[in-house]
C-alpha cells in the first residue's frame, strides 16, 4: 500500500497529453451519453409512466435501470478511461492523486459534451416537441412543501458522498481487489440504492451533467438546477478527506 499511496500524487499531468487521453476523452464522452439516453431515457417510458410516476413501483424501476445501466457503462469503460461518466466522480479521483488535473479536466469536458448529445438525441428521438406526454426525469425539488433548496442541496450532497466514498472503496488497493466486474457491480448497486433513496426527493442527480443537460435541453432549467450543479462536486471535496481520514488502511 505504501509503494501505490507513494505513486499517487497530484500533478498537472503534461504527460497525459497524448493518445491515451484522446482516446479516453471519446470514451466518456460515449458512455455519458449513453448514461442519459438510456438511463434518463427510462423516466420518459410510456410503458413505466403507465404504473403512475408516485408508485413506488415506478421509483424502484427507475432506480434499477439507472444502476445497473451505469454500471454496465462503467463495466465498458473499465479498460479505458475507467468509465467515470461523471465530473464529481473525476473531481474525486483527482483529488485522491489517481488522475491528473489535466486528465480530470478533458473527462470534465468529455463528461458535459457527452451528456448534452445524448439529452438531444433522447429528446429527438423521444419526439418531444411533437408529443403530447411531456418529457420526464428533470432534476427537480418534487414536493417544495416538504423541503427547501437547501434540504435538496444537502440531500445531493450526502448521496454523492455515498457514491464516491463506494468508489474509492472499489478501488482501494490495499483491500486486494482484482479488477472484475464487481467493481461496477458495486458502484451500481450504489446508485441504485442512492436514487430509490432521492427520487423522491430531488429525482436523484448525485451528478453535475444528469443533474443539468437534460433540464437545460427540456427548458425546465432555472436557478434551482444550480442545486444540481454544484451540489456533487461539494460532495467529492467532503468524501476525499473523509474516505482518507477514516476508512484508509494506516
Amino acid at each position: 500500500m505504501g509503494d501505490v499511496e507513494a505513486k499517487r500524487k497530484w500533478s498537472f499531468g503534461i504527460d497525459d497529453l497524448n493518445g491515451t487521453l484522446v482516446q479516453n476523452f471519446f470514451a466518456e464522452l460515449l458512455g455519458t451519453m449513453f448514461l442519459i439516453i438510456f438511463c434518463v431515457g427510462s423516466a420518459n417510458s410510456v410503458a413505466l409512466l403507465s404504473l403512475g410516476a408516485n408508485s413506488p413501483a415506478y421509483y424502484l424501476t427507475i432506480s434499477m435501470a439507472f444502476g445497473l445501466g451505469i454500471g454496465g457503462i462503467v463495466h465498458i469503460l473499465s479498460s479505458t478511461s475507467g468509465g467515470n461518466v461523471n465530473p464529481a466522480v473525476s473531481l474525486a479521483l483527482f483529488l485522491d492523486g489517481r488522475i491528473s488535473l489535466l486528465v480530470a479536466l478533458a473527462y470534465i469536458v468529455a463528461q458535459f459534451a457527452g451528456g448534452f448529445a445524448g439529452a438531444g438525441i433522447l429528446y429527438g428521438l423521444g419526439n418531444f416537441g411533437d408529443n403530447e406526454i411531456p418529457p420526464m426525469g428533470q432534476n427537480i425539488i418534487i414536493i417544495p412543501e416538504h423541503i427547501d433548496v437547501v434540504h435538496a442541496f444537502f440531500l445531493e450532497v450526502f448521496g454523492t458522498m455515498f457514491l464516491i466514498l463506494t468508489i474509492l472503496a472499489t478501488i482501494d488497493e490495499s483491500r486486494g481487489h482484482a479488477p472484475s466486474y464487481l467493481q461496477p457491480l458495486a458502484i451500481g448497486l450504489a446508485i441504485l440504492v442512492m436514487h430509490i433513496f432521492l427520487i423522491p426527493f430531488t429525482n436523484c442527480a448525485i451528478n453535475p451533467v444528469r443533474g443539468t443537460v437534460w433540464n437545460v435541453v427540456t427548458g425546465k432549467a432555472d436557478e434551482k438546477t444550480l442545486i444540481f450543479l454544484f451540489a456533487p462536486f461539494v460532495g467529492s471535496l467532503v468524501a476525499v478527506p473523509l474516505n482518507l481520514v477514516f476508512f484508509t488502511k494506516h
